[in-house]
C-alpha cells in the first residue's frame, strides 16, 4: 500500500544522518578498534562522499590519507564520528564547532551513566556543542548507518537496504534484528541510530527525522526510557498520520510512584501508562521483542487495514481454530461472511468444506493449491471483510504431495499478488513451510506480501494493521476541546492554599469542579455545632454524610473523621462531637477547619478518575474501576491531557470492567455520555490550572442518569504560581 503524502523536510538531522562527507576522529589501523571498523564499513559499502580519517600517528588508514587534526581537513564535514576516550571529547566537539561540522556521533562511554563526574563531563560536551552549533548523537552511542546513502559506520555485513528505520538504545537489539532480517532474506533497513545518553538529540528528534525520510516506510524504536515524552507524543501524533510508528518499550519507571501521594500518582509512571499514551497517538506498541521485526515488516509493507474484521482461509481445521482463537484474543473480529460470499465459495469447494469464517477448504486444494487464491479473492470482495488471512501449508504442496503441484502453487502466488494489488485490504500469509522458503513463498515475499513462520506473528501484524486503520479512520475526531479559561474565584482558592502551604480542602476541590460545569452534589461547611440546626432543616429527611475538614488529616476514615447515614438534628450533633473528638485523639495538633455535610450518594457503579503530572509525559488522566480495588486490580486506562472526545470514549471502552458499565446481570447501564463529558471537563480543568499537581475523584458513582462525585482531592504544586501573577 502507498504512503500518505510525505511531511515537509524540517529536521536538521537530515544534514548529517545523510552526510555528504564524514570525518573519523580516531581512525585506526587496528582491526579491533571502532575507528578501523567504521572505515571498513564506508569503503566496503562504496560510500560516495568524502572520507577524512583523523589520526596524527599514521599516514593512511586502508589507503585513505589521514589528517593530524580536523582543522587540516581541506573540505567541509557534515558528520564526525568520534572514536576517542571520553576525556578527549569536549575538546574534539569544540574542534567540530570551529570546523562547521553539523553533527558528531560520540562512541565513548564514561559520562552521565557513570556518576557525578561523568555527568559533569557530559555537560562540558553539551556546552561545547551548543557554542559551536554541533548536534550530538550520544554520547555512549552504538553508532549509526544510512544504508540508502551507503553510510555503514558499524561495518555490519549482510544487512540490506530497506524501508525500516530503527532507533535503539540497545546495540545488541540491533544485531538481533539484523540477524533475524538476514534469515528472513527480504527485510531491510533505512537508517539506524543508537541514541545513547540523548544528551542533545532525543527520541522525539529521531522520530521527526524518520517521519520525513523518504526511504523509511515504518519508524521503529527500542526504548528503555524517554527523556521528553511530551515532545515524542506531539511528534508521533503528526508522524503516525503519514506512516506507521512501532515502539517496543522495556522496563518501567518508578519516578511517578516515588513522588505520588494519591491513588492516581501511585498508578502513574507505569509501563501500562506509557503504552496507553503511545497508543493514544497512533503508535503500534509490541509487547515482546521477537515481535518487533515481524510487525515492522508488516506495517511497512501493508500500512493499515480498514478495520478489525478478518476472514481466514485455511486448508486445515486445527490451524483454522488456532488462528480464530489468536485473532479474538488480539481484539480482532472474525468477519461475518455474507450469503453471496458463501454461495460463491460453495460453487468451487467440495461439499465437506466449511463456508463460514474461518473457511476450511477441507481437501479441496489438495490437487489444485491455486484454489486457495480463488477463495481469498472471494472473501476479499465481501464488504464485511477488512483483511484476508491465509493459514496452512501453501508453498509446501509440491513438497508434501507431488512435485507437479509446484506450477499450481506458483499460479496461486501470482493470483494472490494480483489480489493484493487490486484491493485496499491487507493480505497476510502464514505457512508452516515458511522456514524452508519454497518458491511460491519466496515469490510472495519478493512481491511485498509478508509470509510468517507462526500464526502468532501473523495475528500480531493483523492486529497492528487493524489498530492503525481504526486510529486513522477516527483521527478527525482526535482534536482536543477548546481551552478552558480559569476564573478569579478558583485562582483565589489556589492562591490561598499556596499561601498556607496546603492542598485544597475537599469543599474547595468541589468548588473548582462546580465552577467549570461539573455536576457536584450540594454541601455545607460547618464550623460550629450550633450551625447544624440550620443544616438539619435545609436537608430535611435526606441521609447525610459528615466528614472532617483538616489539612493535617489526609485519611479521614482512619482518624474517625467520617460518619454516614445521618438524619436529623440530634444525629448531626452527636456525629459532630464524635468526629472532633476522634480527630483530636488521632492527631492532637491537627488544625480542624470544621466538617463538611453533604447528602449520601445512592448506590451505583463506583469508578475513579484521577490526574497526575508525570515527570516524562506531563499531565496524564486515569480512569478505572473505583473503590478499594483500584490499586489491587489496576484495571485502569491512561490518556495524556488534553483529551479529545475520541480519547475519552476509548479509555472508557478499554477497561476490562466495561461490561459492568454496560449493565451486567440485569443492572442498568451507566450514563456513558455523562461519564465522557466528566472526563473531558476534568482534562480541561487540569490543562487550565498548572497549580494543580494531582487530582483524585474517588469514588465517582455512576448512574443510568448521571453521576455523583463522592470525594474530591486536589494536591497543589506549591512551586507553580497563578499564571497571571507569574506574568
Amino acid at each position: 500500500m502507498d504512503l500518505a503524502p510525505p511531511l515537509p523536510r524540517t529536521s536538521p538531522l537530515h544534514d548529517f544522518l545523510a552526510p555528504g562527507s564524514i570525518a573519523i576522529i580516531g581512525a585506526s589501523t587496528d582491526p579491533t578498534k571502532r575507528g578501523y571498523k567504521a572505515m571498513v564499513g564506508l569503503i566496503k559499502d562504496g560510500y560516495p562522499g568524502a572520507i577524512y580519517p583523523i589520526n596524527p600517528k599514521v599516514d593512511n588508514v586502508l589507503g585513505v590519507r589521514t589528517y593530524a587534526t580536523l582543522d587540516d581537513v581541506p573540505g567541509p564535514v557534515d558528520l564526525a564520528l568520534i572514536c576517542t576516550p571520553a576525556a578527549t571529547v569536549p575538546g574534539l566537539v569544540a574542534d567540530c564547532g570551529r570546523k562547521g561540522v553539523k553533527g558528531a556521533a560520540i562512541l565513548a562511554s564514561g559520562f552521565r551513566e557513570t556518576g557525578p563526574a561523568g555527568a559533569r563531563l557530559e555537560q562540558q560536551v553539551l556546552a561545547a556543542a551548543r557554542e559551536g552549533g554541533v548536534r550530538i548523537i550520544g554520547p555512549n552511542t552504538s553508532g549509526m548507518f544510512n544504508l540508502h546513502k551507503k553510510v555503514n559506520l558499524l561495518a555490519l555485513a549482510n544487512v540490506k537496504p530497506g524501508n525500516i528505520g530503527f532507533i535503539s538504545q540497545s546495540g545488541n537489539m540491533l544485531l538481533s534484528l539484523v540477524l533475524e532480517a538476514e534469515h528472513n532474506g527480504h527485510v531491510g533497513f533505512s537508517t539506524y541510530v543508537g541514541p545513547g545518553n540523548q544528551t542533545d538529540i532525543g527520541f522525539n528528534d529521531y522520530l521527526r527525522y524518520l517521519g520525513e525520510d523518504p526511504d523509511t516506510r515504518v519508524a521503529t524504536f527500542y526504548v528503555e526510557g524517554f527523556r521528553d515524552g511530551q515532545r515524542f507524543l506531539h511528534n508521533a501524533r503528526e508522524i503516525t498520520a503519514v506512516k506507521p510508528v512501532v515502539v517496543y518499550k522495556s522496563g518501567a519507571t518508578e519516578q511517578g510512584k516515588k513522588a505520588a501521594s494519591s491513588h492516581t500518582g501511585a498508578l502513574a509512571g507505569s509501563y501500562a501508562m506509557t503504552v496507553d499514551l503511545l497508543r493514544q497517538v497512533g503508535v503500534s506498541v509490541v509487547q515482546h521483542s521477537n515481535e518487533i521485526l515481524p510487525v515492522a515488516e508488516g506495517l511497512g509493507l501493508l500500512q493499515q487495514a480498514p478495520g478489525k474484521r478478518v476472514a481466514v482461509v485455511s486448508d486445515g481445521g486445527g490451524q483454522a481454530t488456532i488462528a480464530s482463537d489468536r485473532l479474538v484474543e488480539a481484539g480482532l473480529e472474525l468477519a461475518e461472511l455474507g450469503e453471496a460470499t458463501k454461495k460463491r465459495l460453495g460453487a468451487i469447494l467440495l461439499p465437506q468444506a466449511s463456508l463460514v469464517n474461518p473457511v476450511d477448504v477441507a481437501g479441496s486444494s489438495d490437487a489444485n493449491p491455486a484454489l486457495l487464491a480463488d477463495c481469498m479473492a472471494i472473501v476479499a470482495d465481501d464488504d464485511n471483510v477488512d483483511a484476508v488471512f491465509l493459514v496452512g501449508m501453501f508453498g509446501g504442496y509440491h513438497i508434501r504431495f507431488a512435485e507437479d503441484l509446484l506450477g499450481g502453487e506458483m499460479r496461486g502466488a501470482e493470483s494472490m499478488i494480483e489480489l493484493a494489488r487490486r484491493i485496499d485490504k491487507p493480505v497476510v500469509v502464514y505457512s508452516l513451510y515458511a522456514p524452508v522458503k519454497p518458491p511460491a513463498l519466496r515469490r510472495l515475499h519478493e512481491a511485498g506480501l509478508p509470509v510468517y513462520t507462526s500464526i502468532e506473528y501473523a495475528v500480531r501484524v493483523l492486529a497492528a494493521l487493524g489498530e492503525r486503520g481504526v486510529y486513522l479512520r477516527d483521527a478527525a475526531s482526535q482534536a482536543p476541546l477548546p481551552a478552558m479559561v480559569p476564573n478569579d474565584t478558583t485562582q483565589a482558592i489556589f492562591a490561598a492554599a499556596q499561601a498556607e502551604a496546603r492542598d485544597l480542602f475537599e469543599f474547595e476541590a468541589k468548588a473548582l469542579l462546580r465552577a467549570h460545569g461539573v455536576a457536584v452534589p450540594s454541601e455545607a461547611l460547618v464550623h460550629d455545632i450550633d450551625e447544624l440546626d440550620e443544616i438539619a432543616a435545609r436537608f430535611g429527611d435526606q441521609a447525610l454524610v459528615m466528614k472532617v475538614v483538616s489539612k493535617d488529616i489526609l485519611h479521614k476514615s482512619d482518624a474517625g473523621g467520617v460518619r454516614l447515614n445521618l438524619r436529623g438534628r440530634a444525629a448531626l450533633r452527636e456525629a459532630f462531637d464524635q468526629i472532633i473528638g476522634s480527630c483530636h485523639a488521632y492527631k492532637p495538633a491537627a488544625d480542624i477547619k470544621g466538617v463538611l455535610v453533604t447528602p449520601m450518594a445512592r448506590k451505583g457503579t463506583e469508578v475513579i478518575i484521577g490526574v497526575s503530572r508525570d515527570p516524562i509525559f506531563g499531565p496524564v488522566l486515569m480512569f478505572g474501576l473505583g473503590g478499594i480495588f483500584v490499586e489491587i486490580l489496576e484495571d485502569v486506562a491512561f490518556r495524556a491531557i488534553p483529551l479529545s472526545r475520541y480519547a475519552a470514549r476509548s479509555m472508557v471502552d478499554q477497561i476490562r470492567a466495561r461490561r459492568i458499565l454496560e449493565g451486567a446481570r440485569g443492572e442498568a447501564a451507566v450514563d456513558k455520555e455523562a461519564l465522557v463529558d466528566l472526563l473531558l471537563k476534568v482534562s480541561s480543568i487540569v490543562a487550565a490550572y498548572p497549580q494543580l499537581a494531582e487530582l483524585d475523584l474517588n469514588p465517582v458513582i455512576l448512574y443510568e442518569d448521571g453521576y455523583a462525585i463522592v470525594d474530591a482531592r486536589v494536591i497543589v504544586n506549591q512551586a507553580v504560581l497563578n499564571p497571571k501573577d507569574d506574568a
